[in-house]
């Protein structure tokens, strides 16, 4: 067996409306069904890349670089290609108050990491260099600082 792709992501969700409207409204996903207690999502790539289930309670705090431990750190969706789309996402993140943890230039991509409503960290990245494929290296190379 090998692995081809990840398919998709599920999240258990305090608030299903909250969280829906988060991830179609100011992220921009497709919503393809919403029937409580679920909803999904697609970038049109597959039938859906991400669930939405309601479980209520109380969100459980973001894990954060400086306090690393064992779970799932963040989720990375590719928002474009180029430093233009990463700079027009950054200001229409701003423009709608979405709590903005960092930036960071990966050499391969461009990254804005922001917390969802439930404060699950998300990457939001254009690739910015198409060679890593034949330079794997350059994923590795170290972090530099990302300014709008």
């Amino acid at each position: 067996m090998r692995i081809i792709e990840l398919g998709h992501v599920v999240l258990y969700v305090s608030d299903l409306e909250r969280m829906a409207d988060f991830y179609g409204k100011t992220l921009g996903f497709t919503e393809i069904v919403r029937a409580w207690p679920t909803a999904l999502f697609s970038g049109g790539r597959t039938h859906h890349e991400l669930l939405l289930i309601e479980v209520g309670g109380d969100p459980r705090p973001a894990a954060r670089l400086h306090e690393m431990r064992p779970g799932l750190y963040h989720i990375g969706f590719k928002i474009g290609d180029g430093p233009d789309a990463a700079r027009a996402a950054y200001a229409e993140l701003r423009s709608k108050n979405v709590p903005i943890v960092g930036t960071a230039d990966h050499t391969v991509t461009h990254s804005i990491y922001i917390l969802d409503p439930d404060g699950n960290e998300l990457e939001l990245y254009a690739d910015v260099r198409d060679d890593w494929n034949v330079d794997p290296a350059a994923i590795m190379s170290p972090l530099k600082p990302l300014r709008f």
